[in-house]
């Protein structure tokens, strides 16, 4: 294998996320300041996992990402970090690079899947934990093949785990 070389992209929120950011800070902060022990450090693990979901898209916070359908006003415009992957994935492709993408959360597998075939206009793979073993298994050969899918988004648990997938050149 080549030598594995690493880039971090900064990204800037958008009005919308910085409010929410700003918001949820403000309400959790006010909670931990009142709170002590095992509640305290509770809220810090929640406002960890709320700013994680804000930075990724204001839909995956709000719990509106299966909501979202095909409007694509609903997705795009709305994160920072959504429209630099949207943007280095359009170069990436147009190279006729092939990639992983891996989630944290599978709400927003469903919700990038859906604004990648929205935006490229091709088919994108999703697996996460609740993906049968032989759709799996298809999926994973569909990759692999040099005609297939060049986007795999994968949830951590179920990316992580006995999945060889050398076609991919890219990982996000």
């Amino acid at each position: 294998l080549p030598d594995k070389i690493e880039m971090k992209e900064y990204c800037t929120l958008v009005e919308e996320q910085a409010a929410l950011y700003e918001a949820a800070v403000r309400d959790v902060m006010a909670r931990i300041e009142e709170s002590d022990g095992i509640k305290r450090r509770g809220l810090v693990l929640s406002l960890l996992m709320q700013l994680k979901q804000i930075c990724n898209h204001p839909l995956q916070y709000l719990h509106q990402a299966d909501e979202a359908g095909d409007e694509k006003s609903q997705i795009g415009g709305r994160s920072g970090k959504l429209g630099r992957l949207t943007d280095m994935l359009e170069e990436i492709l147009a190279s006729g690079d092939r990639v992983l993408i891996f989630t944290q959360f599978v709400e927003m597998g469903h919700l990038l899947k859906q604004h990648l075939v929205d935006t490229l206009g091709m088919d994108v793979l999703f697996l996460h934990g609740g993906t049968p073993a032989l759709q799996r298994d298809k999926m994973v050969q569909a990759f692999q093949s040099e005609d297939g899918p060049p986007v795999f988004v994968l949830s951590l648990r179920a990316g992580g785990s006995g999945l060889n997938l050398t076609a991919a050149n890219r990982v996000f």
